[in-house]
Protein backbone atom coordinates (compact mmCIF):
# COMPACT_ATOMS: atom_id res chain seq x y z
CA UNK A 1 0.00 0.00 0.00
CA UNK A 2 1.32 3.66 -0.73
CA UNK A 3 2.33 5.62 2.01
CA UNK A 4 0.47 8.06 0.77
CA UNK A 5 -2.91 5.99 2.04
CA UNK A 6 -4.18 5.75 5.68
CA UNK A 7 -6.77 3.57 6.46
CA UNK A 8 -7.66 5.56 9.12
CA UNK A 9 -9.05 8.11 6.15
CA UNK A 10 -12.02 5.69 6.20
CA UNK A 11 -14.43 3.54 8.32
CA UNK A 12 -14.27 1.17 4.87
CA UNK A 13 -11.57 -0.79 5.53
CA UNK A 14 -12.85 -4.48 7.13
CA UNK A 15 -10.08 -6.50 5.09
CA UNK A 16 -6.26 -6.55 4.93
CA UNK A 17 -4.62 -5.50 1.82
CA UNK A 18 -3.95 -8.23 -0.79
CA UNK A 19 -2.88 -8.31 -4.34
CA UNK A 20 -6.74 -8.98 -5.85
CA UNK A 21 -9.60 -11.15 -4.91
CA UNK A 22 -11.86 -12.54 -6.85
CA UNK A 23 -15.46 -10.93 -7.53
CA UNK A 24 -18.50 -12.56 -7.23
CA UNK A 25 -20.60 -10.15 -8.75
CA UNK A 26 -19.81 -7.47 -11.94
CA UNK A 27 -16.55 -6.08 -12.55
CA UNK A 28 -17.94 -2.44 -12.30
CA UNK A 29 -15.82 0.37 -14.96
CA UNK A 30 -16.45 3.68 -12.38
CA UNK A 31 -14.98 7.09 -13.67
CA UNK A 32 -14.40 10.23 -11.35
CA UNK A 33 -14.01 13.15 -13.29
CA UNK A 34 -13.02 16.51 -11.73
CA UNK A 35 -15.51 18.44 -10.52
CA UNK A 36 -16.27 21.87 -12.71
CA UNK A 37 -19.70 22.90 -11.12
CA UNK A 38 -20.39 25.05 -7.86
CA UNK A 39 -17.58 26.01 -6.96
CA UNK A 40 -17.48 22.32 -5.72
CA UNK A 41 -13.78 21.04 -3.65
CA UNK A 42 -15.30 17.36 -2.85
CA UNK A 43 -14.25 13.97 -4.28
CA UNK A 44 -16.87 10.76 -4.38
CA UNK A 45 -13.83 8.26 -3.45
CA UNK A 46 -10.86 8.90 -1.64
CA UNK A 47 -7.37 6.73 -2.41
CA UNK A 48 -8.62 4.50 0.16
CA UNK A 49 -11.64 3.66 -1.22
CA UNK A 50 -10.19 3.71 -4.77
CA UNK A 51 -8.11 0.78 -3.40
CA UNK A 52 -10.33 -1.23 -2.36
CA UNK A 53 -12.39 -1.17 -5.13
CA UNK A 54 -9.03 -1.55 -7.18
CA UNK A 55 -8.60 -4.58 -5.19
CA UNK A 56 -12.34 -5.93 -5.53
CA UNK A 57 -11.15 -6.50 -9.49
CA UNK A 58 -13.07 -3.14 -10.26
CA UNK A 59 -11.36 -0.66 -12.84
CA UNK A 60 -11.53 3.07 -11.97
CA UNK A 61 -10.56 5.72 -13.64
CA UNK A 62 -9.59 9.41 -12.08
CA UNK A 63 -9.30 12.51 -14.10
CA UNK A 64 -6.27 14.10 -13.75
CA UNK A 65 -6.46 17.12 -10.95
CA UNK A 66 -9.43 15.73 -9.40
CA UNK A 67 -8.70 14.98 -5.51
CA UNK A 68 -6.61 18.27 -5.17
CA UNK A 69 -9.02 20.65 -3.68
CA UNK A 70 -10.11 17.70 -1.52
CA UNK A 71 -6.58 17.20 -0.46
CA UNK A 72 -5.01 13.96 -2.34
CA UNK A 73 -2.88 14.46 -5.32
CA UNK A 74 -2.73 12.18 -8.79
CA UNK A 75 0.09 9.47 -7.45
CA UNK A 76 -1.91 9.04 -4.32
CA UNK A 77 -4.76 7.48 -6.54
CA UNK A 78 -2.54 6.26 -9.26
CA UNK A 79 -0.84 3.94 -6.08
CA UNK A 80 -4.01 2.68 -5.03
CA UNK A 81 -4.74 0.95 -8.48
CA UNK A 82 -6.54 3.71 -10.17
CA UNK A 83 -6.37 5.14 -14.29
CA UNK A 84 -5.62 8.44 -14.61
CA UNK A 85 -6.98 10.00 -17.34
CA UNK A 86 -5.53 13.18 -18.63
CA UNK A 87 -8.94 13.92 -20.60
CA UNK A 88 -12.43 14.31 -18.89
CA UNK A 89 -13.90 12.91 -22.34
CA UNK A 90 -12.28 9.53 -21.12
CA UNK A 91 -13.99 9.48 -17.98
CA UNK A 92 -17.47 10.02 -19.51
CA UNK A 93 -16.95 7.24 -21.29
CA UNK A 94 -16.74 4.82 -18.27
CA UNK A 95 -19.73 2.72 -18.05
CA UNK A 96 -20.65 4.21 -14.28
CA UNK A 97 -19.91 7.93 -13.63
CA UNK A 98 -19.63 8.93 -9.90
CA UNK A 99 -19.15 12.31 -9.15
CA UNK A 100 -20.42 14.70 -6.32
CA UNK A 101 -22.59 17.17 -8.42
CA UNK A 102 -25.31 16.84 -10.49
CA UNK A 103 -23.31 17.31 -14.32
CA UNK A 104 -23.45 20.00 -16.49
CA UNK A 105 -24.45 20.52 -19.70
CA UNK A 106 -20.93 20.66 -21.37
CA UNK A 107 -20.49 17.35 -19.13
CA UNK A 108 -23.34 15.51 -20.37
CA UNK A 109 -22.71 16.10 -23.65
CA UNK A 110 -19.48 13.67 -23.21
CA UNK A 111 -21.43 10.99 -22.44
CA UNK A 112 -21.76 8.16 -24.38
CA UNK A 113 -25.39 7.26 -23.91
CA UNK A 114 -26.42 4.52 -21.90
CA UNK A 115 -24.36 5.01 -19.10
CA UNK A 116 -25.14 5.13 -15.05
CA UNK A 117 -24.41 8.43 -13.31
CA UNK A 118 -24.51 8.73 -9.63
CA UNK A 119 -24.41 11.58 -8.14
CA UNK A 120 -26.35 14.35 -5.84
CA UNK A 121 -29.39 15.46 -7.41
CA UNK A 122 -29.39 18.81 -5.73
CA UNK A 123 -33.20 19.55 -7.29
CA UNK A 124 -32.88 23.05 -6.52
CA UNK A 125 -30.39 23.64 -9.10
CA UNK A 126 -32.27 21.74 -11.72
CA UNK A 127 -34.57 22.28 -14.81
CA UNK A 128 -35.69 20.94 -17.18
CA UNK A 129 -33.20 21.16 -19.91
CA UNK A 130 -30.93 18.70 -17.37
CA UNK A 131 -33.26 16.17 -17.22
CA UNK A 132 -34.63 15.81 -21.08
CA UNK A 133 -30.42 16.40 -21.47
CA UNK A 134 -29.67 12.69 -19.88
CA UNK A 135 -33.27 11.17 -21.03
CA UNK A 136 -31.92 11.82 -24.50
CA UNK A 137 -28.81 9.67 -23.79
CA UNK A 138 -30.63 6.88 -21.75
CA UNK A 139 -29.26 7.68 -18.91
CA UNK A 140 -29.68 5.56 -15.75
CA UNK A 141 -29.81 8.68 -13.04
CA UNK A 142 -29.42 7.37 -8.82
CA UNK A 143 -29.55 10.14 -6.79
CA UNK A 144 -26.70 9.30 -3.26
CA UNK A 145 -28.89 11.13 -1.14
CA UNK A 146 -31.82 9.05 -1.87
CA UNK A 147 -30.20 5.78 -1.46
CA UNK A 148 -31.38 4.12 2.08
CA UNK A 149 -29.53 1.73 4.12
CA UNK A 150 -30.34 -1.30 5.81
CA UNK A 151 -32.41 1.05 8.35
CA UNK A 152 -34.48 3.02 5.63
CA UNK A 153 -32.34 5.88 6.26
CA UNK A 154 -30.41 8.23 4.16
CA UNK A 155 -26.73 7.22 4.89
CA UNK A 156 -25.12 9.94 3.00
CA UNK A 157 -28.05 12.24 4.20
CA UNK A 158 -27.17 11.97 7.78
CA UNK A 159 -23.24 12.21 6.98
CA UNK A 160 -23.34 15.37 4.97
CA UNK A 161 -26.49 16.94 7.41
CA UNK A 162 -23.74 16.14 10.31
CA UNK A 163 -21.15 18.09 9.21
CA UNK A 164 -23.57 21.12 7.66
CA UNK A 165 -25.05 21.72 11.37
CA UNK A 166 -22.08 22.07 12.32
CA UNK A 167 -20.84 24.73 9.76
CA UNK A 168 -23.69 26.23 10.41
CA UNK A 169 -24.00 27.15 13.96
CA UNK A 170 -19.96 28.30 13.18
CA UNK A 171 -21.03 29.89 10.14
CA UNK A 172 -23.82 31.90 11.54
CA UNK A 173 -21.85 33.28 14.50
CA UNK A 174 -19.34 34.75 12.16
CA UNK A 175 -21.71 36.43 10.16
CA UNK A 176 -23.25 37.63 13.38
CA UNK A 177 -20.49 38.84 14.89
CA UNK A 178 -19.01 40.41 11.39
CA UNK A 179 -22.58 42.31 11.02
CA UNK A 180 -23.96 43.72 7.95
CA UNK A 181 -21.53 45.52 5.47
CA UNK A 182 -21.20 49.07 6.33
CA UNK A 183 -23.11 49.22 9.35
CA UNK A 184 -22.41 49.06 12.98
CA UNK A 185 -20.92 45.37 14.10
CA UNK A 186 -22.93 42.58 14.98
CA UNK A 187 -22.96 40.28 18.36
CA UNK A 188 -21.08 37.74 19.54
CA UNK A 189 -23.29 34.28 19.96
CA UNK A 190 -22.57 33.11 23.55
CA UNK A 191 -22.73 36.88 25.31
CA UNK A 192 -21.03 37.79 28.43
CA UNK A 193 -21.77 38.19 31.99
CA UNK A 194 -23.68 40.80 32.20
CA UNK A 195 -24.96 40.53 28.41
CA UNK A 196 -27.41 38.07 27.28
CA UNK A 197 -26.54 35.68 24.88
CA UNK A 198 -28.03 35.71 21.24
CA UNK A 199 -31.05 33.73 20.30
CA UNK A 200 -30.82 30.77 18.09
CA UNK A 201 -33.43 29.39 16.19
CA UNK A 202 -33.44 26.09 14.24
CA UNK A 203 -36.09 24.99 12.34
CA UNK A 204 -36.19 21.29 12.16
CA UNK A 205 -34.87 18.64 14.35
CA UNK A 206 -33.03 15.79 12.53
CA UNK A 207 -29.54 15.18 12.04
CA UNK A 208 -28.32 18.79 10.83
CA UNK A 209 -30.10 20.54 13.38
CA UNK A 210 -29.25 18.33 16.47
CA UNK A 211 -25.43 19.19 15.00
CA UNK A 212 -25.96 22.81 14.87
CA UNK A 213 -28.24 22.89 18.14
CA UNK A 214 -24.79 21.01 20.14
CA UNK A 215 -22.33 23.71 18.38
CA UNK A 216 -24.53 26.34 19.06
CA UNK A 217 -24.96 25.24 22.74
CA UNK A 218 -21.34 24.89 23.13
CA UNK A 219 -20.42 28.21 22.15
CA UNK A 220 -23.00 29.57 24.52
CA UNK A 221 -26.30 30.61 22.66
CA UNK A 222 -29.82 30.32 23.67
CA UNK A 223 -31.52 27.82 21.48
CA UNK A 224 -34.89 27.19 20.38
CA UNK A 225 -35.29 23.83 17.96
CA UNK A 226 -38.81 23.83 16.45
CA UNK A 227 -40.41 20.78 14.44
CA UNK A 228 -43.47 19.75 13.49
CA UNK A 229 -42.85 16.01 15.00
CA UNK A 230 -43.23 16.62 18.25
CA UNK A 231 -41.22 12.84 19.15
CA UNK A 232 -37.93 14.40 16.93
CA UNK A 233 -38.55 17.16 19.38
CA UNK A 234 -38.68 14.71 22.80
CA UNK A 235 -35.50 12.74 21.71
CA UNK A 236 -33.43 15.86 20.67
CA UNK A 237 -34.64 16.92 24.16
CA UNK A 238 -33.24 14.48 25.73
CA UNK A 239 -30.19 14.05 23.87
CA UNK A 240 -29.43 17.90 24.56
CA UNK A 241 -30.22 16.98 27.71
CA UNK A 242 -32.85 19.44 28.47
CA UNK A 243 -30.11 22.51 27.31
CA UNK A 244 -32.22 23.88 24.34
CA UNK A 245 -36.39 25.09 24.03
CA UNK A 246 -38.67 22.92 22.20
CA UNK A 247 -41.82 24.05 20.30
CA UNK A 248 -44.09 22.62 17.30
CA UNK A 249 -44.01 24.72 14.45
CA UNK A 250 -47.23 26.50 14.12
CA UNK A 251 -47.49 30.20 12.59
CA UNK A 252 -48.11 32.71 15.93
CA UNK A 253 -45.21 30.72 17.61
CA UNK A 254 -42.95 30.45 14.38
CA UNK A 255 -43.41 34.54 14.12
CA UNK A 256 -42.96 35.17 17.58
CA UNK A 257 -39.62 33.26 17.29
CA UNK A 258 -38.12 34.63 14.48
CA UNK A 259 -38.93 38.09 15.60
CA UNK A 260 -36.58 37.69 18.83
CA UNK A 261 -34.27 35.60 16.92
CA UNK A 262 -30.20 36.50 15.73
CA UNK A 263 -29.72 34.10 14.38
CA UNK A 264 -32.51 30.94 11.96
CA UNK A 265 -30.73 27.92 10.87
CA UNK A 266 -33.38 26.17 8.19
CA UNK A 267 -32.64 22.50 8.55
CA UNK A 268 -36.12 20.85 7.54
CA UNK A 269 -35.59 16.72 5.73
CA UNK A 270 -37.78 17.32 2.05
CA UNK A 271 -40.85 16.15 1.28
CA UNK A 272 -40.85 14.12 -1.88
CA UNK A 273 -37.94 15.92 -2.88
CA UNK A 274 -39.02 19.08 -1.87
CA UNK A 275 -38.23 20.87 1.84
CA UNK A 276 -41.43 22.64 3.30
CA UNK A 277 -41.29 26.36 3.14
CA UNK A 278 -42.59 27.21 6.26
CA UNK A 279 -41.15 30.66 6.92
CA UNK A 280 -42.89 33.30 4.68
CA UNK A 281 -41.01 36.51 3.67
CA UNK A 282 -43.51 38.35 5.97
CA UNK A 283 -41.93 36.12 8.66
CA UNK A 284 -37.95 37.80 7.54
CA UNK A 285 -39.09 41.02 7.13
CA UNK A 286 -40.35 40.99 11.09
CA UNK A 287 -37.06 40.00 12.13
CA UNK A 288 -34.55 41.78 13.87
CA UNK A 289 -32.27 44.17 11.22
CA UNK A 290 -28.66 42.60 11.60
CA UNK A 291 -30.49 38.99 12.31
CA UNK A 292 -28.68 35.71 9.87
CA UNK A 293 -30.24 33.20 8.21
CA UNK A 294 -28.65 29.93 7.01
CA UNK A 295 -30.54 28.06 4.53
CA UNK A 296 -29.03 24.49 4.99
CA UNK A 297 -31.80 22.97 2.69
CA UNK A 298 -31.58 25.22 -0.02
CA UNK A 299 -30.36 22.36 -2.20
CA UNK A 300 -33.79 20.46 -1.69
CA UNK A 301 -35.60 23.87 -2.11
CA UNK A 302 -34.96 25.43 1.51
CA UNK A 303 -37.43 26.75 4.46
CA UNK A 304 -37.19 30.54 3.53
CA UNK A 305 -39.69 32.19 0.75
CA UNK A 306 -36.38 34.52 0.60
CA UNK A 307 -34.05 32.06 0.04
CA UNK A 308 -32.23 32.09 -3.00
CA UNK A 309 -29.13 29.95 -4.25
CA UNK A 310 -26.09 31.74 -3.30
CA UNK A 311 -22.33 30.27 -3.89
CA UNK A 312 -18.93 30.17 -2.24
CA UNK A 313 -17.57 33.13 -4.12
CA UNK A 314 -20.35 34.71 -3.20
CA UNK A 315 -22.37 33.13 -0.56
CA UNK A 316 -24.37 35.80 0.70
CA UNK A 317 -27.02 38.04 0.07
CA UNK A 318 -29.27 41.11 1.92
CA UNK A 319 -33.19 41.31 1.89
CA UNK A 320 -35.36 43.09 4.47
CA UNK A 321 -31.93 43.58 6.05
CA UNK A 322 -31.68 40.41 6.96
CA UNK A 323 -28.23 38.18 5.77
CA UNK A 324 -28.87 35.21 3.86
CA UNK A 325 -26.38 32.59 3.82
CA UNK A 326 -27.74 30.06 1.02
CA UNK A 327 -25.15 28.08 -0.28
CA UNK A 328 -26.60 23.94 -1.54
CA UNK A 329 -23.32 22.70 -1.29
CA UNK A 330 -22.13 24.43 2.05
CA UNK A 331 -19.90 21.14 3.04
CA UNK A 332 -17.72 21.62 -0.23
CA UNK A 333 -16.19 24.33 1.72
CA UNK A 334 -14.46 21.33 4.23
CA UNK A 335 -13.98 19.20 1.23
CA UNK A 336 -11.04 16.63 3.37
CA UNK A 337 -13.64 15.81 5.48
CA UNK A 338 -16.55 15.32 3.64
CA UNK A 339 -14.90 13.69 0.70
CA UNK A 340 -13.78 10.98 3.36
CA UNK A 341 -17.75 10.69 4.96
CA UNK A 342 -18.59 10.34 1.73
CA UNK A 343 -16.30 7.66 0.28
CA UNK A 344 -17.14 5.77 3.48
CA UNK A 345 -20.66 5.41 2.11
CA UNK A 346 -20.18 5.54 -1.93
CA UNK A 347 -17.54 3.00 -1.65
CA UNK A 348 -19.58 0.39 -0.02
CA UNK A 349 -22.49 1.08 -2.71
CA UNK A 350 -20.22 0.36 -5.78
CA UNK A 351 -19.19 -2.85 -4.03
CA UNK A 352 -23.20 -3.63 -3.29
CA UNK A 353 -24.04 -2.83 -7.36
CA UNK A 354 -21.11 -5.78 -7.64
CA UNK A 355 -21.81 -8.06 -5.18
CA UNK A 356 -25.70 -8.05 -7.02
CA UNK A 357 -24.68 -8.55 -10.17
CA UNK A 358 -24.70 -5.29 -11.54
CA UNK A 359 -26.79 -1.88 -11.98
CA UNK A 360 -29.84 -3.80 -13.70
CA UNK A 361 -29.95 -6.54 -10.52
CA UNK A 362 -29.39 -4.48 -8.47
CA UNK A 363 -32.73 -2.31 -9.53
CA UNK A 364 -34.50 -5.13 -9.61
CA UNK A 365 -33.60 -6.94 -6.44
CA UNK A 366 -32.54 -4.08 -3.78
CA UNK A 367 -35.12 -1.91 -2.74
CA UNK A 368 -32.72 0.76 -0.51
CA UNK A 369 -30.49 1.15 -4.21
CA UNK A 370 -33.76 1.47 -6.09
CA UNK A 371 -34.99 4.36 -3.69
CA UNK A 372 -32.33 6.73 -5.45
CA UNK A 373 -33.59 6.05 -9.01
CA UNK A 374 -34.86 8.98 -10.52
CA UNK A 375 -34.34 8.40 -14.51
CA UNK A 376 -33.88 4.89 -15.75
CA UNK A 377 -32.47 4.33 -19.52
CA UNK A 378 -33.96 8.34 -19.93
CA UNK A 379 -37.32 7.70 -18.20
CA UNK A 380 -37.64 9.41 -15.17
CA UNK A 381 -39.27 7.10 -12.29
CA UNK A 382 -40.29 9.84 -9.77
CA UNK A 383 -43.53 11.13 -10.33
CA UNK A 384 -43.35 14.61 -8.82
CA UNK A 385 -40.14 14.81 -11.03
CA UNK A 386 -42.45 14.12 -14.40
CA UNK A 387 -45.20 16.50 -13.45
CA UNK A 388 -42.65 19.40 -12.13
CA UNK A 389 -40.86 19.82 -15.54
CA UNK A 390 -43.53 18.39 -17.67
CA UNK A 391 -41.69 15.18 -18.74
CA UNK A 392 -42.90 11.33 -19.28
CA UNK A 393 -42.81 9.13 -16.03
CA UNK A 394 -43.13 6.16 -14.86
CA UNK A 395 -43.28 3.85 -11.26
CA UNK A 396 -40.15 2.40 -10.88
CA UNK A 397 -42.72 -0.58 -9.38
CA UNK A 398 -44.04 -0.91 -13.06
CA UNK A 399 -40.47 -1.18 -14.30
CA UNK A 400 -39.35 -3.20 -12.17
CA UNK A 401 -42.13 -5.06 -9.84
CA UNK A 402 -42.41 -5.05 -5.99
CA UNK A 403 -40.52 -7.54 -4.21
Amino acid sequence: MSEYLSWSETAWATQEERLAVETKGAKLVIGVPKERDMEENRILLNPAAVSVLVQNGHNILVETGAGLLAGWEDREYADAGAEIAAEASAIFQCDIIAKVAPPTAEEIGMMKGNQTLISALQLRTRDRSFFKALADKKITGIALEEVRDAEDQSALRIAMSEIAGQQAARLGANLLADGLSGKRKGKLLGGVPGVAPASVVIIGAGVAAMSAARVARGMGAAVVMLDTNISKLRYASEQLGGAIVTELIQDVVLKQRLAQADVVIGALSPVEGRTPMVVTEDMVEAMPKGSVIIDISIDSGGCFETSEITSHRVPTFVKHDVLHYCVPNMNSAVGNTSSIAMSNIVGPLLQQLSDNGGVQDSLHYDLNIRAGLYLYRGLLTKRHLGEHFDLPYSSDALLFGNL
